[in-house]
């Protein structure tokens, strides 16, 4: 199973989950929870504990790398992803193969493919950029330290939200699976698969520190714990005067083909 690392950008960093995050958790889950309908975000100390004590039980058991979310300037926790459903695919053939077991040594496996979820911010750091930096260090430390050939997303199909910023990463819509499971509501929801291929990362990658990038040159700012804006210095970046840069003509080729079949994504919401 991977070991527990941790992941720092320019604006966030991710900790490996411990219980000694419940508290600040707990702190970040109480902020506006209206985009709490379709992630579990948990709702008070208690529910704060467990669900620490549940994403370490399946670390433990080598189906999950929790994280806490903090932010660089003061420290504070906005809120956790992790990575799941890790899948190895080297050694023998074996058939039919049994998924999340790892050839030879555990402790030293690493993950041919992974998903990326569970995610949840606290509201003050929604639409900030903090997501878009954790997904950037996630994903290079999966294709350029692991070596996957595969990252996966998904999302309830209702979850327009969670889907809007999944594409915006480059990521190819797979499809619905209709009535797939049941949601956080108890609605029976369908699910929309996502996917990042080792052949596209580096287009991928590229697009989306040229998203960063841009969001600096134009001084988005930092908040304190309370609130504050922290203004930071601009960084220069290809035309400035845009809110976001031109795709690159080398990248279009990758990135065209996601962009398609997101959009084919967006057909009914409905299960």
């Amino acid at each position: 199973m991977p070991a527990p690392v941790v992941l720092t950008g320019r604006r966030t960093r991710l900790e490996p989950l411990g219980m000694h995050h419940a508290e600040a958790l707990a702190e970040a889950g109480a902020e506006d929870r209206a985009t709490a309908a379709f992630t579990l975000v948990p709702h008070g100390p208690e529910a704060a504990r467990s669900y620490v004590e549940s994403a370490l039980a399946e670390q433990a058991a080598g189906r999950a790398l929790p994280f806490a979310v903090v932010a660089v300037a003061d420290g504070r926790v906005l809120g956790s992803t992790r990575f799941l459903e890790l899948d190895y695919w080297q050694g023998p053939l074996v058939w039919p193969c049994v998924p999340g077991v790892p050839y030879g040594d555990p402790a030293v496996a690493v993950p041919d493919a992974a998903e990326i979820g569970n995610t949840w911010l606290a509201r003050r750091a929604q639409g900030t950029g903090v997501n878009t930096e954790a997904k950037l260090l996630m994903l290079r430390h999966a294709f350029e330290t692991w070596g996957v050939r595969r990252i996966s997303f998904r999302a309830d199909v209702r979850n327009l939200r969670s889907r809007a910023a999944i594409e915006r990463l480059g990521a190819t819509c797979e499809g619905v699976r209709r009535a797939h499971s049941r949601g956080l509501d108890g609605a029976v929801r369908s699910t929309a698969f996502y996917s990042i291929l080792d052949d596209e990362w580096p287009a991928v990658r590229d697009v989306i520190e040229l998203r960063i990038a841009a969001a600096a040159s134009l001084a988005v700012p930092e908040r304190t714990a309370d609130g504050r804006l922290i203004e930071l210095p601009a960084t220069t970046v290809p035309m400035p005067s845009l809110p976001m840069p031109a795709v690159p003509a080398s990248v279009v080729p990758s990135v065209v083909p996601s962009v398609v079949s997101a959009a084919a994504c967006l057909a009914p919401h409905s299960a």
